[in-house]
C-alpha cells in the first residue's frame, strides 16, 4: 500500500515511460490505488544486448498484465541510441552520457504521447536512486518542449514510502532485478 504520497496529476491521460519492472512496480501500484490508469511505454534502446532488453521487457509485461494495463513496446534501436552516446562512452554514471540517454528515450516517449492523445508524461527513471533526478527532469522537460500538448510530470517517485514498497514488491513478485542500467558502458568497471 502506497498511501503516504500526495499525487496531483497535471492532466488526464498518463503515459508512464518504464525502464524495468522493479522501478515500475510501486509507481504502478500507487497510481492504480488512486484511480489513475497509466499506459506503460517501454522505450529502452540503451539496453544491451537484445536478450537483456527482452528479459526486462517480459518482466514489465508480466507486471502490467497483473494490473490489466496496456504496455507499448517501442522500437528497439540500439544503433540510434548509440549515436547519442558517441564521445561520452567513458563518462561515469550520472554523467553526460546518462543525460543524453534520458533525452533520447524521453523524446521518443513524448513523441508517442503527443501522437496518441496523452497529455502527461512521467518516467520510472525518477524512482531509481542510481539516477540523477535533476537530469531526469531536465531531460523530461526538454522532451515535452519538443512536442505539442504533452506536460512533463516531474514527480519524485522515491518519496512517500515508494522506495521501500518497491523493494517489497521485487521480493513478492520475484522480479529479475538487474544490477546495471542496461547499456554496455555501465557494465565497465
Amino acid at each position: 500500500m502506497t498511501g503516504k504520497l500526495d499525487i496531483r496529476v497535471p492532466g488526464n491521460r498518463v503515459l508512464l515511460h518504464a525502464c524495468c519492472a522493479p522501478c515500475s512496480s510501486a509507481i504502478v501500484e500507487c497510481l492504480m490505488e488512486r484511480g489513475i490508469k497509466p499506459v506503460i511505454f517501454y522505450s529502452n534502446s540503451n539496453i544491451y544486448p537484445l536478450e537483456e532488453y527482452s528479459h526486462r521487457l517480459n518482466e514489465c509485461i508480466r507486471y502490467a498484465q497483473k494490473w490489466g494495463l496496456e504496455i507499448v513496446d517501442d522500437v528497439y534501436d540500439h544503433q540510434a541510441w548509440g549515436a547519442c552516446a558517441v564521445g561520452l562512452e567513458n563518462e561515469p554514471e550520472r554523467g553526460g552520457r546518462c543525460f543524453e540517454c534520458f533525452k533520447f528515450r524521453l523524446l521518443r516517449a513524448a513523441q508517442y504521447a503527443s501522437e496518441h492523445g496523452f497529455d502527461v508524461l512521467t518516467t520510472t527513471l525518477a524512482s531509481s536512486r542510481w539516477k540523477s533526478l535533476e537530469q531526469v527532469n531536465e531531460a523530461g522537460f526538454w522532451a515535452c518542449s519538443q512536442v505539442q500538448g504533452v506536460v512533463w510530470w516531474d514527480m519524485n517517485w522515491r518519496r512517500g514510502g515508494l522506495q521501500e514498497r518497491r523493494n517489497q514488491i521485487i521480493r513478492e513478485e520475484n522480479f529479475y532485478n538487474q544490477l546495471f542500467c542496461g547499456c554496455e558502458f555501465s557494465q565497465r568497471k
